[in-house]
């Protein structure tokens, strides 16, 4: 993928990808080629230069997700948690089916993202000084590049609207579920704040949480072991049939590769102690 600057156009094309995560090893298992927008998609001398098929549409990336995680759950995979960036938490349509389906998720949300708080609509940054000093839990979400990634932690419950629209009930939880607001500060920088709308059984912990969140990184070591061991980034193609072949092949490969760690630890063990998401 190519990232151009402001006015700047340039070639690329842009896949959403859904990684698996374990305490044993994490891999890319599914993936899906986004389509610009609804013009692109119409513009039959495009579509013929790049021999998209017929039946491809246009779908924003939280759809592309859905999809994906629809074909996760008919294939069986087990798995514990899902965990995307505020492209993903934003997008109503896809939290609904995941409650739909009683999934637990851990879903980012920016400060200005609007929870129900009491009987008021509030962005999720003004809602901060409601926590109480005791409430916040210093908690590792996993290893980085620099050793374990330590930073305060807090939850509230919240009502959320999945409709978007100002007024209303919010939406229930499944049964059994609630809807929390899980918030992220720096421990070097408290002014530093991350944020992440959270459905979840009413018994789960906050170190579950946590550790669903850490857990979304997996997807970046995933592209980057990927890219260096099976040359996922390594393609010139311009074809929507080469795109699939080249990625589904690297995906493959470097599926076998963590199969393979998986069966070799060594000494020091696997570094990541994420629970399935």
């Amino acid at each position: 993928m190519k990232y151009a600057p402001p006015g700047r156009i340039e070639n690329c094309q842009v896949g959403v990808f859904l990684a698996y995560a374990s305490g044993r090893g994490r891999a890319l298992v599914d993936r899906e080629l986004y389509l610009p927008d609804e013009a692109w998609v119409k513009d039959a001398d495009r579509r013929r230069v790049a021999a998209v098929p017929e039946e491809a549409g246009f779908a924003s990336k939280p759809e592309l997700g859905r999809r994906m995680l629809r074909r996760a759950l008919a294939a069986g995979i087990p798995f514990g948690w899902v965990a995307a960036d505020a492209v993903y938490g934003q997008h109503p349509g896809l939290r609904e089916w995941l409650e739909a389906n009683a999934l637990r998720y851990a879903l980012a949300v920016p400060g200005d993202f609007k929870v129900v708080a009491g009987k008021t609509s509030s962005q999720v940054r003004s809602l901060v000084p409601l926590v109480p000093a005791r409430a916040w839990e210093r908690r590792s979400c996993g290893r980085g590049a620099k050793g374990m990634r330590y930073y305060d932690w807090s939850t509230l419950a919240v009502g959320v609207r999945h409709s978007g629209r100002r007024g209303g009930a919010p939406a229930a939880p499944s049964a059994g579920f609630e809807h929390l607001l899980l918030v992220r500060r720096s421990v070097d920088d408290p002014a530093e704040l991350a944020f992440f709308l959270v459905h979840a059984p009413v018994e789960a912990t906050l170190a579950e949480m946590v550790n669903a969140v850490g857990a979304r990184w997996a997807i970046e070591e995933c592209f980057e072991s990927a890219k260096n061991e099976c040359g996922l980034d390594q393609y010139e193609v311009r074809k929507w049939p080469a795109w699939y072949r080249h990625i589904t092949l690297a995906m493959l490969a470097a599926a076998l590769l963590a199969a393979i760690r998986a069966g070799h630890p060594d000494e020091k063990g696997d570094p990541t102690r994420d629970e399935p998401a």
